[in-house]
């Protein structure tokens, strides 16, 4: 049985107790959650483990096995680099994995850790994404386009409104879209180039005051990255759009075909709380015999009730808890993790300042 110690019981900290749950080999042993709010509905959901009352009670718990870190975007690289100082074990840390380029000195530092650290990047593992990711290159003959959308509902509330600010996330094309980076990276497994990006706060939160500070996250974005492989992708982001059928719209093209996953967002947004005509899938579209067909991509309804992201935040604690026990590879790293915020950022900067950013 695998220990988990979580630091960070806030929406998503608790999406992660509850898939932790599902697994037969793993259990939340001991939590840090400082809000009083957030802690007891954590309890409720883990009613066994051990609450702790800072960073250091919980590293000093002697039977974990792993770390998760779900706290805030801003907390996760002085968070690790604490742990890396006291006890070093394998971590599983929320993406971001960092919010800003001044970090990336300490995140460097990190490459010394001597256990493994693993970046959560959950959409790699949605059902209809891990489809797409196995069939993209036979269907496309070789991906020339790729194209990412996605329509969504606008940022939740969070403890003490963290997320409502740039300075606390990164930015919209970090905190969000970092996931979408990362996907482009994987799916074409190449480098960017050049990014070239717009986007802006024109609809969201617009009216939100927090203590005289005004939020200054964006809701929309087309963000367009040129790689080393000469494959181009494209993202078309917009947080006002809950009323779209699909969440996540991925397509790649190429010589051969074409090849679309369609990933539905959380069940309870929609108007019957179910995925009901919207159910994930892949869209196989063959150039030559221009007969498309459909992939039906089926989760299991109790791992789909456990969070709000297509079941893939149980996939991803499948494999991590898999390597812990083995001693296996890591599929979302250090580099991977930077690269997808490097990525972000210079999409910000490019939308920001009205031109083209070169990595």
């Amino acid at each position: 049985m695998i220990n988990y110690g979580v630091i960070g019981c806030g929406m998503m900290g608790r999406e992660h107790l509850r898939n932790i749950a599902l697994l037969p080999d793993a259990r939340v042993h001991a939590i840090y959650e400082p809000d009083a709010e957030q802690a007891a509905r954590s309890h409720d959901i883990a009613p066994d483990a051990v609450m702790c009352a800072s960073l250091d009670a919980l590293l000093a718990e002697p039977t974990l096995d792993c770390l998760l870190i779900a706290s805030p975007n801003h907390m996760h690289i002085p968070q690790m680099m604490h742990i890396a100082e006291t006890r070093p074990l394998p971590v599983l840390v929320e993406k971001p994995l960092h919010v800003n380029e001044g970090e990336l000195a300490q995140l460097k530092m990190l490459d010394a850790y001597p256990a493994p650290i693993w970046v959560a990047m959950e959409y790699r593992y949605m059902p209809p994404v891990a489809e797409f990711l196995t069939r993209a290159d036979d269907v496309t003959g070789g991906i020339k386009m790729l194209t990412i959308r996605e329509h969504r509902f606008p940022f939740l509330q969070k403890v003490g409104d963290w997320n409502r600010f740039n300075s606390n996330t990164g930015g919209t094309l970090v905190e969000k879209c970092c996931h979408f980076f990362d996907l482009m990276r994987l799916v074409l497994k190449s480098d960017p180039v050049r990014v070239m990006a717009s986007g802006g706060q024109d609809v969201n939160h617009l009216d939100e005051d927090y203590n005289g500070q005004r939020p200054d996250i964006w809701d929309n974005a087309y963000v367009i990255v040129d790689f080393a492989s000469g494959a181009r992708a494209m993202l078309e982001l917009c947080m006002f759009a809950e009323g779209a059928q699909y969440q996540e719209e991925i397509s790649a093209v190429g010589p051969a075909g074409k090849i679309e996953a369609l990933v539905p967002g959380p069940a309870r947004f929609q108007p019957d709380g179910s995925l009901k005509g919207a159910e994930p899938k892949v869209v196989i579209s063959p150039r030559d015999t221009k007969a498309p067909y459909e992939v039906d991509c089926p989760i299991d309804p109790s791992i789909l009730d456990a969070g709000d992201h297509n079941g893939s935040t149980f996939y991803q604690h499948q494999r991590f808890v898999r390597m812990v026990k083995s001693g296996g590879q890591i599929e979302v790293g250090l580099s991977d993790g930077a690269w997808a915020v490097r990525m972000g950022l210079a999409a910000q900067r490019s939308a920001a300042a009205h031109n083209i950013v070169c990595f």
